[in-house]
């Protein structure tokens, strides 16, 4: 048991860094999935893990950002909406929209009975890899400063083209939900900062839902062992999540994305190279 906790550790260590990070938390978590195992579960409960401690990380977005996505707020002793976060959900629904879509289709079903593989997630990683180094060098020739550097300024239009992005990254497996949405928002002339912002914010309803469908279809027959894991994987996500996304948000603020395009690439042949060996 004392095993199996801390390989939860290290998953939530894992989760918590790569869910925010534009490198694949997919990837990472069955690289890191075919070399630690958990012993003594159910067969489903890996399937189950790997999306439930995501709301770690979801709720390490909720913690930081509460003021900015909370619309209730309290002005001379009288409790009101604030029109602009009301307006900012609204462009969160609006970009869940394509995602719905892909769920009523049951094109997530079919995404992992074919992409879920070694083979597919390596081409994801280093194919996105490729394309987060051609935007920020094409944005970096333009030299020009982005269209849409303040959340609220985000239209309905620009919300649901980044909404888009992120069934991409519902479909195949290794693209990254948050480098496929950082990635469309760049290309739509939102800032760096503008961009991973609506990215965590994205994540909230994103995440959860998932996380949701994943338990409604596997139920909640766990045995006291295995809620003992996910509970210490979700917490670890959550705290690892907290520090991770501080360090993404000052990074951007002087460097670009290129650093993670080349290490996705990297770690796409690494992945492609663990395949063709057998060893994963």
């Amino acid at each position: 048991m004392l095993l199996n906790i801390i390989k939860s550790i290290i998953f939530g260590i894992i989760e918590g860094i790569t869910e925010w990070l534009p490198i694949s938390s997919t990837g990472h978590l069955i690289l890191a999935e075919s070399f630690i195992k958990f012993k003594n579960v159910s067969p489903d409960f890996w399937s189950v893990f790997e999306v439930v401690i995501q709301l770690g990380a979801i709720l390490a977005v909720v913690v930081m950002y509460f003021k900015d996505i909370w619309p209730i707020k309290k002005e001379d002793s009288k409790l009101k909406f604030d029109k602009n976060i009301l307006s900012l959900w609204g462009k969160i629904i609006v970009a869940c929209i394509p995602a719905v879509i892909i769920v009523a289709l049951k094109l997530d079903d079919y995404a992992d009975a074919h992409f879920y593989n070694a083979f597919s997630i390596a081409l994801a990683l280093i194919i996105v890899g490729i394309v987060f180094i051609i935007v920020e060098n094409i944005n970096a020739k333009k030299n020009k400063k982005a269209r849409v550097d303040r959340i609220e300024d985000i239209s309905y239009l620009d919300a649901f083209i980044i909404g888009i992005f992120q069934v991409i990254a519902a479909i195949f497996p290794g693209t990254s939900r948050s480098g496929a949405t950082i990635i469309g928002a760049l290309m739509i002339g939102i800032s760096r900062t503008c961009s991973a912002k609506f990215t965590f914010y994205l994540a909230i309803p994103a995440m959860l839902g998932a996380s949701l469908l994943k338990i409604m279809k596997f139920g909640l027959g766990f045995s006291g062992a295995e809620l003992l894991i996910l509970a210490i994987g979700t917490i670890t996500a959550f705290v690892v999540s907290m520090y991770i996304i501080k360090f993404l948000m000052d990074y951007i603020k002087k460097h670009d994305f290129k650093v993670f395009g080349w290490y996705r690439i990297a770690l796409g042949i690494l992945v492609l190279i663990l395949s063709f060996t057998n060893v994963i």
